[in-house]
This record gives C-alpha cells, sequence and structure tokens, in this order.
C-alpha cells in the first residue's frame, strides 16, 4: 500500500468493508463465485494497485441469472412496504460505512474525499425516498363507459434488472436504480465500470448483509463484473426485461440496440455536451462560481460537467477574466486532500482524450485561455493529473460538437437576444443538463419554456451538474432519454396493468357494441 493510501487510511477502509487483496467479482448474494480470470484495479491517485477481481465467466453468469430468477418469484409477494424496510436497513447501513465507502470511492475513482462522501450521501437519500415511496405506488382508478363496472390500473414489478454503470459515479447510480428497483419488487443484477470493481464488491456485500439477516434468498442483490464483453451478456439476455445503462453514448447505442432486438426495454443515460448560458443580467460572481465547480468538479467526468459556457458580448470579457483568475486559484492533487479541488482523470486514455481534445481545438482555430497539459513531478506520478483548460471557441467547432469526458471548457461569445444563445446551446446532439445566469424573469421563464432549453435538465442561477435525487435525472436526444432517480421514475421498474370489473349481472360491451346470441 502506498504513502498517501496508508496516510488517509484506505488500508482500515478497506478492511472495514470486506475487501481483500484477491477478490470475487460474482456473488448471488452472500455466496461468491470465483473466476481464473483476474482484474486489477489501480487507482489513478497514486498509480498503486488496490485489489485484484475475478472476472464472470459465462457459467457463473447464468448461475446468478438462476438465482435471481429464482428470488424475484420471491420477492414480488413480499408487501411493497415490507421491501421498503429492507432498503431502510440497507441505507441505516450506509450510514454506519459512510466515510470508509467514501474513501474507497475516492481513491478508486479520484474523485475528492469530500465528493466521495456525497455519493454515499446520495445512496442514502435514495434509499429514503424509496421507502417513503414503497407506500406510493400509485395505479389510477378511471370511470368506465359501462355501468356497473370498475375501471383501474395498477403496477407489478418487471423481474430481474440488469445494470450497467460506469466509472465516474461508482456507486450513486447503481444506488438510484436499486433502490427503486427493489421496493417495486424487483430483483437487480450489478455490472459495475471494469476501472471501480472494488465499489461494486464493497456495496455488493453490504446489501448481502441486511438481506440475510432478514432471512431473504440469494439472488435479490448480483453482482457480476467484467468488461463490455461481460455487459453484453445483460443486453442479450431475454430473461432480462429492463436494462439500465448509464455511460457514453456509443455504448448506450449499442444496448439500446441489442436490447430492443428482443423487445425488452432499455433505460439510458448517456453522453452530455452541457451549456451555461450568461447573459447581460447574470450575476457574475454567481455565475463563476457555477461554471468554474461545472467544469472542475470530479475533474470534468461527470455526465452534467459544464463543456461550453455562452457568454452575451456585453459581459463576456468580465466573465473572462473572472474565469481567468479563478482557474489560477485552483489546487489540483491528492483527491483525499481536502485542501485540493481537483484530482486525477481515471487513466491514461482519459488523459490521452483530453490532450487530443485540445490539440484538436487549436487546429480548429481555438485560443487556448488557460493552458492545460500533464502535471509532473511529486504528488503527479500517475500521470492522470491533468490541469483544467479554458478555450475560446466556436459552436461549429467539431470538437465542441462532442463530449470529452475531461476538465476542457469552451467558452463561445453570443449577441443580441436570448433566442441567439438558446441556439447555441440546444444546436448538439446531447440533451442531459443546461443552465441560465440572468436576474431577468422573462429571460428565465422563456429558457423553461417549451421553445428553451431542450435538455432533460434545465436550471436557473445554479450550474449544470448537483442534481438531486427528488427530480428525474436524465436526458433527451444522444443522451438516451430515460430518467433515473425521483418524481415518477419508479414507473420504468414496473409493468402497467389495467384492469375491469364487471359486477353487474349483465355483460355490455364497449362503444355500445351489441352482440346477440338469441
Amino acid at each position: 500500500m502506498s504513502e498517501i493510501a496508508t496516510s488517509f487510511g484506505i488500508n482500515e477502509a478497506l478492511k472495514e468493508l470486506g475487501i481483500e487483496a484477491v477478490n470475487s467479482g460474482t456473488s448471488t448474494g452472500s455466496e461468491w463465485l470465483s473466476g481464473d480470470n483476474h482484474i486489477t484495479s489501480v487507482s489513478p491517485v497514486d498509480n498503486s494497485e488496490i485489489a485484484k477481481v475475478s472476472v464472470t465467466t459465462r457459467e457463473d453468469y447464468d448461475k446468478v441469472l438462476d438465482t435471481a430468477s429464482k428470488a424475484f418469484k420471491h420477492w414480488r409477494t413480499i408487501p411493497a412496504p415490507q421491501r421498503g424496510e429492507i432498503v431502510r436497513q440497507f441505507g441505516d447501513e450506509l450510514r454506519r460505512l459512510k466515510e470508509p465507502l467514501g474513501k474507497l470511492v475516492s481513491y478508486e475513482m479520484g474523485k475528492s474525499f469530500q465528493e466521495g462522501l456525497g455519493e454515499v450521501q446520495e445512496m442514502i437519500d435514495i434509499c429514503d425516498f424509496a421507502v417513503g415511496l414503497s407506500r406510493q405506488l400509485y395505479g389510477l382508478t378511471m370511470p368506465s363507459e359501462r355501468p356497473a363496472h370498475r375501471m383501474f390500473e395498477q403496477w407489478h414489478p418487471l423481474g430481474v434488472v440488469g445494470i450497467i454503470s460506469a466509472f465516474n459515479f461508482p456507486v450513486a447510480v447503481w444506488s438510484w436504480n436499486t433502490a427503486l428497483a427493489w421496493v417495486c419488487g424487483d430483483v437487480c443484477v450489478w455490472k459495475p465500470s471494469e476501472k471501480t470493481p472494488l465499489t461494486g464488491i464493497a456495496c455488493q456485500k453490504i446489501a448481502a448483509k441486511v438481506f440475510k439477516e432478514n432471512g431473504l434468498p440469494e439472488g435479490i442483490s448480483c453482482l457480476i463484473t467484467g468488461d463490455y464483453k461481460v455487459g453484453e451478456y445483460l443486453s442479450e439476455d431475454e430473461r432480462i426485461p429492463l436494462v439500465c445503462a448509464t455511460g457514453s453514448t456509443r455504448m448506450g447505442k449499442i444496448v439500446a440496440q441489442t436490447v430492443a432486438k428482443r423487445l425488452g426495454k432499455s433505460l439510458l443515460e448517456l453522453g452530455g455536451n452541457n451549456a451555461i448560458i450568461v447573459t447581460p443580467d447574470a450575476d457574475i460572481k454567481m455565475t463563476v462560481i457555477g461554471a468554474v465547480f461545472g467544469a472542475v468538479g470530479t475533474a470534468g467526468q461527470r455526465c452534467t460537467s459544464t463543456r461550453r459556457l455562452i457568454v452575451h458580448e456585453d459581459v463576456y470579457d468580465e466573465v473572462k477574466d473572472a474565469l481567468v483568475k479563478a482557474y489560477g486559484q485552483l489546487n489540483i492533487g491528492n483527491p483525499l486532500d481536502t485542501n485540493n479541488h481537483v484530482g486525477p482523470l481515471i487513466d491514461k486514455e482519459a488523459v490521452n482524450n483530453y490532450l487530443n481534445a485540445l490539440e484538436q481545438v487549436k487546429k480548429e482555430g481555438g485560443n487556448i485561455i488557460v493552458e492545460g497539459g500533464v502535471l509532473e513531478g511529486k504528488g503527479y506520478e500517475s500521470g492522470c493529473y491533468v490541469k483544467p483548460a479554458i478555450a475560446e471557441a466556436s459552436i461549429e467547432y467539431k470538437i465542441v460538437q462532442n463530449e470529452t469526458f475531461a476538465p476542457v471548457l469552451y467558452l463561445l461569445k453570443y449577441s443580441g437576444d436570448l433566442e441567439n444563445a438558446l441556439a447555441m446551446q440546444n444546436g448538439v446532439v446531447q440533451g442531459l443538463s443546461s443552465a441560465i445566469m440572468t436576474t431577468n424573469l422573462r429571460e428565465a421563464e422563456r429558457f423553461l419554456s417549451a421553445e428553451g432549453s431542450d435538455c432533460g435538465i434545465a436550471n436557473v442561477n445554479i450550474g449544470t451538474s448537483g442534481a438531486e435525487i427528488g427530480g428525474a435525472f436524465g436526458g433527451e436526444k444522444e443522451t438516451g432519454g430515460g430518467r433515473q432517480s425521483g418524481s415518477d421514475a419508479w414507473k420504468a421498474y414496473m409493468r402497467r396493468q389495467t384492469n375491469t370489473v364487471n359486477y353487474s349481472t349483465e355483460l355490455p360491451l364497449a362503444q355500445g357494441i351489441k352482440f346477440d346470441l338469441d
């Protein structure tokens, strides 16, 4: 274990979470299956090997699915409020283990310790939300056109839900799906990112403890581990009615097509190319705070990270100067040290994508106003620490049209009225998150109208990142159209059934149709 890991108590955190030097990556609950092939979890913080994890074999995958399918038959019969009680207990275990799990998230993924704790808090919050939801899985009652008939709808569990999550939020997004799916009566099979497998193992151990203590069968919470090939097991499996996938648009298109071929359902949360519009009536101080955190938080590796800042020409220079000054105050380094604002990128591939983006914006004519680059020397030995960069660019640039999962912010100038800014914001294929900075009520309401932002998330006077679990999370266009977390996102995890009860002695037909047999 490295000096950094030792000084920040990573060993103790791993021990408390049950992580060993070599771990099984396949679990039906409390039963763990070990394969011959392994992947290694390496921390981007200091390039240290944390632990090894076995990859799920096809044979073990089938055992997992068989176990999950059997567990569903029992789990769906348990009343929803009782399922909510199990989720409540899971949330309490997360409260107890918040600090060690937050440390593991930070060390394995590279985000700041504060963000790691915040991610675990999101898990706790969605558990609380799901507990309340377990008593609110409401259907509707509709008036029937036929006398002495009652018509209503109800919601039933779907079955086995497959979950594919990304490295940048290694535990929170899984919990968004899982907590809701559990109270809805589904069982879950989770494939965490192969870049952050240990957080998946830790969560599975926590969940398995709760289910075992309540005398529930294996298979309600399952884990599989590996690369995209293991993910294909889920998307191709006809036993899985719903696949929830978070990641790149490229990945999402493959999953969607594969699941659609078997007429399954997919819930997708994919790429974002998020913008903040800054009007002449913006509060500049608030704007800078929102833009800087949105662009550099998690080293620009959030799907809601701010990629584009669309600034009116009247305040462009003021905003530009304030941003340059703010970037000069950023501390980059070990994310477990709370004095640092920016940690590392996840791996060398991400670093190369970052460098390629900076090179491309220069080729297309952009002007780099805050220089980027890879940091070297003591504390940066992993080679994954980069400088957050800002480039003056144009919406027409190809690189601006694409999402770069790194701290690169494109500064775009607009003139005229808000319509021009909206055209620039909406002029990309992604549609996840958006924001406007303005104290003008008319501009704010215009931004939120049907003719305004075309994104699934639209904020006024806050940035593009930092969504709360109470609202449905997701976006439009190439972001996939799915919704996770709050509001009525629970409906994605259930099947709707329309029911009609005839309590008369006659059998009248709908639409007044006559069908006499006399």
